[in-house]
């Protein structure tokens, strides 16, 4: 729910084992099959089916958007910062 909240985005899940590798796992098969001019959507398309599991709780996003903004604030001031600064 957290996730959804805070990009206000719907989250869906797949009834899989070890999800967490699956990207990387059809992002082999794409680089396996890459000569052949295969899409990489071509490849994901053999995924199992998502589930839509939760949905942004209304009026999240007017909390988080500020705090998006000042993260990201703060990633690029620690990126572009040179290291002595720290």
């Amino acid at each position: 729910q957290v996730l959804s909240d805070v990009f206000n985005a719907p989250v869906y899940t797949i009834d899989t084992a070890n999800s967490a590798c699956l990207g990387s796992a059809y992002r082999a098969i794409h680089g396996l099959v890459a000569e052949t001019n295969v899409s990489l959507a071509d490849v994901v398309k053999l995924a199992p089916e998502p589930r839509l599991a939760v949905t942004p709780t209304a009026g999240a996003e007017e909390l988080y958007r500020p705090l998006l903004k000042r993260y990201a604030e703060l990633e690029q001031k620690v990126i572009y910062s040179p290291a002595s600064s720290c």
